[in-house]
C-alpha cells in the first residue's frame, strides 16, 4: 500500500485567516470544498502536505461568488445570446437590482405609510415607453404572457391560429402544447406557408376567443408566402393578441421587418406579448401590453399570482426603460468605423506576443440573436485568432479563479473570431487581459499558433 504523508486536517485549515474570513463571504459548505479539493491534491502528490501549501492551494480553489455562474464575454457577434444569459444588464440596471436586493419598498408607500402598488415604478415605466397601451402587466417571461392570456381568456374556448405560426419556442417547448395545457383548443387556419385573413374570418364563430399571431422566431419562411397583417385580423370583430416575441417597443430603422409593440397596438392588436430580455436589453420577463380590459382580466386572474416577477426583475425593468441605452441597443448601433478601431487596438496589443500573420482583423456578420431578426445580418469586425486559443479563453485557472472573464467567440474556417460588435466597448480592457493571460499560459509555440491561425 502507498505510504500517504498526513495531510492536515480540516479544522486546522479553517482556522486559517483567509479562510475563516471567506465562510463569511461564501459560506462554510464552500469553503470546506475549497479545503477538500486541496487536501486531494496533497494526497496526490501535486502539492506538499504541509499545512501552508494546502492553505494556499485551499485559498485558489475558492469560488469568486457563492454561485457557480462564470463572468463571461461574449465575442460570438451574436448579440442576445440564449446560451450566455440573452441580454446583458446596463450598469444602471445592475446598480438598481443591487438597491434591491435587500429591504426594499416594493410594495410600500414610505410618504404615507402604508401598502403601495407592487413595482409601480417599473409599470409606469413601461406605460411611458408604449403610449399606446392603455394598460400593462409583467410576468416571468413571455410564456407565461402567453399561459396567461389563454388561461384566462380562452380556457374551454377556441383559440384561432395560423398553422405556419405553431411554433417550437425552444429547448422542445411547443406553443401547441403549451395553449392546450391551458384547455383552449386551437383552431388551426391556412397551410404552412400561406394564410389569408380570409383563412381567419371562416374560422370565427362563437366560441372563438381571440386570434393569436405569433412573430415566428428563429427562422424565416421565404419563396411563395402570405400572411395576415395585425390590422387586417383586427377588423374580423374578435381580439388579437400579438405574440411579437423578441421585445421591440417601437420600430428600430435597423430591423425593419421585426414587429414592434407600438405598431401591432396602433394597428388594432388587443393585447401584445413579448419577452424583456431580448432586444429591450432588460431581465427576463414577459411584457403585457394593450386594452385595459383585457390586461386587467389577466392579472386578476389566479394564475397571476403564480407568474408574478421579484423585485429585482422590476428594478432591472425599471432601469433599463427609464436609464440610460442597454448594452443591445448599444452593440444594435456600433458604427462600423468604432468597430474597426476597436479591432485595430485589440490586434495591436497583441502583437508583441503572436506572429503577425497569426492575428489578423478580418470583417464578420453578427447576428441579432434570441429570435430577434431572424435571417438579418449585422456588419461587423472580427479580430481572428489561432482556433487552438478557444479552449485556453474559454476555460482555465484562471477563468475559475476569477482572475480574468471567461470569453467565447466562434470558430470559423479553422479560426477563432472574437466579433466585437457583440463586446460592450467598457470591457475591451479585460477582453484584451483574457487574451495576453491565455497566451501567457499557453502551452502552444509560436509555430503550432502560425499553423492553426
Amino acid at each position: 500500500m502507498a505510504h500517504h504523508p498526513r495531510i492536515p486536517r480540516t479544522d486546522h485549515l479553517l482556522a486559517d485567516p483567509r479562510l475563516a474570513a471567506a465562510q463569511d463571504r461564501l459560506g462554510r459548505r464552500l469553503v470546506k470544498a475549497a479545503i477538500g479539493h486541496a487536501q486531494q491534491d496533497a494526497r496526490d502528490g501535486a502539492i506538499p502536505a504541509d499545512l501552508a501549501h494546502v492553505a494556499d492551494a485551499a485559498v485558489s480553489w475558492l469560488p469568486v461568488t457563492a454561485a457557480s455562474f462564470t463572468r463571461v464575454i461574449n465575442a460570438t457577434g451574436v448579440i442576445v445570446h440564449t446560451n450566455l444569459g440573452r441580454a446583458a444588464l446596463s450598469p444602471a440596471a445592475v446598480e438598481a437590482v443591487a438597491a434591491a436586493a435587500g429591504a426594499c419598498d416594493v410594495e410600500f408607500d414610505l410618504p404615507s405609510g402604508s401598502r403601495g402598488q407592487r413595482g409601480r415604478g417599473a409599470l409606469a415605466a413601461l406605460r411611458a415607453a408604449v403610449p399606446g397601451a392603455e394598460a400593462v402587466g409583467v410576468v416571468n417571461n413571455n410564456a407565461a404572457a402567453l399561459v396567461l392570456a389563454a388561461t384566462a381568456l380562452a380556457a374551454g374556448r377556441e383559440i384561432v391560429i395560423s398553422r405556419g405560426e405553431l411554433i417550437e419556442i425552444g429547448d422542445r417547448f411547443r406553443l401547441p402544447d403549451l395553449l392546450q395545457s391551458t384547455g383552449a383548443r386551437l383552431r388551426e387556419v391556412g397551410t404552412t406557408n400561406r394564410t389569408t385573413p380570409a383563412d381567419y374570418q371562416d374560422a370565427i364563430s362563437g366560441d372563438t376567443a381571440f386570434i393569436l399571431k405569433v412573430h415566428p422566431s428563429n427562422y424565416r419562411v421565404e419563396g411563395f408566402t402570405a400572411s395576415a397583417a395585425v390590422r387586417d385580423l383586427a377588423a374580423l370583430g374578435v381580439p388579437v393578441v400579438h405574440d411579437i416575441g423578441s421585445g421591440l417597443l417601437m420600430p428600430h430603422p435597423l430591423l425593419p421587418g421585426e414587429p414592434d409593440a407600438a405598431t401591432a397596438l396602433r394597428d388594432g392588436a388587443s393585447l401584445v406579448t413579448a419577452s424583456g430580455d431580448k432586444l429591450l436589453g432588460g431581465p427576463q420577463a414577459g411584457l403585457l401590453l394593450g386594452a385595459e380590459a383585457i390586461v386587467t382580466r389577466l392579472l386578476r386572474h389566479p394564475l397571476a399570482r403564480a407568474l408574478r416577477v421579484d423585485k429585482l426583475t422590476l428594478a432591472a425593468l425599471e432601469a433599463t426603460l427609464c436609464g440610460p441605452p442597454s448594452p443591445v441597443a448599444r452593440a444594435l448601433a456600433a458604427g462600423q468605423a468604432t468597430l474597426d478601431s476597436r479591432s485595430r487596438r485589440l490586434r495591436a496589443s497583441l502583437l508583441p506576443h503572436l506572429p503577425p500573420d497569426a492575428v489578423a482583423t478580418v470583417s464578420s456578420e453578427a447576428a441579432v440573436g434570441g429570435g430577434g431578426a431572424p435571417g438579418v445580418t449585422l456588419p461587423s469586425t472580427a479580430v481572428a485568432l489561432p482556433e487552438e486559443l478557444a479552449g485556453p479563453l474559454r476555460w482555465s485557472e484562471r477563468v475559475r479563479r476569477g482572475e480574468v472573464p471567461a470569453v467565447v467567440g466562434r470558430v470559423e474556417k479553422g479560426r477563432l473570431l472574437l466579433d466585437l460588435r457583440s463586446v460592450d466597448p467598457a470591457d475591451d480592457g479585460l477582453l484584451t487581459g483574457a487574451l495576453l493571460a491565455a497566451l501567457t499560459d499557453s502551452a502552444l509555440t509560436d509555430s503550432a499558433l502560425t499553423d492553426g491561425r
